[in-house]
């Protein structure tokens, strides 16, 4: 009888070995370790955080120290309990306490899954263990990365463009890096980190930081795409980005004459015909240009043309504006404001005229002044002897 019983109790036991996993926890004196992931997946230079239960059985207090066994080369860990690290906690019986075990998987490191436990070790034979699987899902480097989440920009050739990267440092040691870039002449690259400008930065291992990059064209620069290939190194690592802007042109337009003379002169009632030179001096194309004068009062303008379809950069066009002034313009100097405008650009020109008084009024006034003097000579001359 005692033999069928020994011989249940064996076979028992080996069922419960075969069945129980490789994995799971040991425990023994009422102390338990438990967390409900015990295999997580990590890429090099991450730090993983596993919460952790320990659950104390015994009617008693329980002092529990922790330490971790198995961890690869190079690992780093830290038991933390309230924010503070820990090599022990005080458990009160029938009781748990949490605590956290961060790992940190260094940045040279090989794809694979690491094994490694967490030990508790209590009074008496208070003991657990409780095993991890951390898989590294790629291959290690140890190198820096240069990187812009939004490389490509569009722009007139007169604005700024500002570009957002991230500088990181995937390495084990603490690196300064040079910025630089490699640029044609004319071009202005300034960096920035911390909002101040630059000309390098220094990483902590496994750090990163944000850079911005502003990129000013040349002021005679052409609507094209144009690369601007930036660099952080230093003799260990080195790291590159290519920037790309595309330029669009610049708007641009001037008003004048052929000549550049802004100046004419008009008989009062009469007009004068003007030749405005309508010019595109910026790089890109103007569409929908309109012409307009501001006149003196009650005098009149008009163009042979108040509007260009289109013009090309470096392209001109002449257009005819009449002036008419007033019967009873006064003697003298007036202004009118030629404008040619666009929805991007627009330029003005003031035009001085000269009004000089008819001649006719001139003749006139003569014959009156002749007429009066006549009159009077015959006058005296009838009349004068008495």
């Amino acid at each position: 009888m005692l033999r069928k019983k020994l011989a249940l109790s064996l076979t028992i036991l080996l069922g419960l070995l075969l069945f129980t996993p490789l994995s799971s926890v040991f425990a023994a004196g009422g102390l338990t370790l438990y967390t409900p992931y015990t295999g997580l997946s990590v890429t090099p230079g991450e730090t993983l955080t596993y919460d952790v239960t320990v659950i104390n059985d015994n009617s008693s207090i329980q002092n529990v120290s922790f330490d971790v066994n198995g961890l690869p080369e190079g690992w780093d860990y830290a038991i933390t309990a309230g924010g503070n690290d820990i090599s022990q906690l005080s458990i009160r019986g029938n009781n748990e306490q949490d605590l956290s075990l961060e790992v940190t998987v260094p940045l040279e490191i090989e794809k694979d899954a690491y094994s490694f436990e967490l030990v508790a070790d209590g009074e008496g034979d208070a003991y657990a263990e409780l095993p991890f699987v951390t898989r590294v899902t790629e291959e290690g480097t140890f190198n820096s990365e240069f990187s812009s989440d939004q490389p490509n920009m569009e722009g007139h050739a007169d604005a700024t463009f500002s570009y957002s990267a991230t500088l990181r440092n995937r390495t084990a040691d603490e690196q300064t890096y040079a910025l630089s870039a490699g640029t044609g002449e004319g071009w202005g690259v300034q960096f920035q980190a911390d909002g101040n400008n630059v000309t390098s930065v220094t990483l902590e291992p496994n750090g990163s930081k944000d850079i911005t990059v502003e990129v000013t064209p040349p002021t005679d620069v052409k609507a094209d795409t144009y690369e601007i290939p930036v660099r952080a190194t230093n003799s260990s690592t080195s790291s590159d980005l290519t920037l790309e802007a595309v330029i669009t042109g610049s708007y641009e337009i001037a008003v004048s004459t052929p000549d550049g003379n802004l100046s004419a002169d008009v008989t009062a009632g009469n007009n004068r015909t003007i030749d405005l030179v309508v010019e595109n001096t910026g790089t890109a194309t103007l569409n929908d240009i309109s012409i307009s004068a501001s006149t003196p009062p009650n005098w009149e303008s008009e163009f042979d043309e108040s509007s260009i379809a289109t013009l090309k950069a470096g392209e001109s066009k002449t257009v005819k504006a009449t002036l008419t002034a007033p019967d009873d313009a006064i003697a003298g100097d007036y202004v009118t404001t030629f404008t040619a405008e666009t929805s991007e650009a627009s330029s003005d020109a003031d035009f001085r005229v000269s009004v000089e008084t008819s001649t006719l009024w001139g003749i006139i006034s003569v014959l009156i002044i002749l007429a009066v003097v006549g009159g009077l000579y015959l006058i005296i001359r009838k009349y004068g002897r008495r």
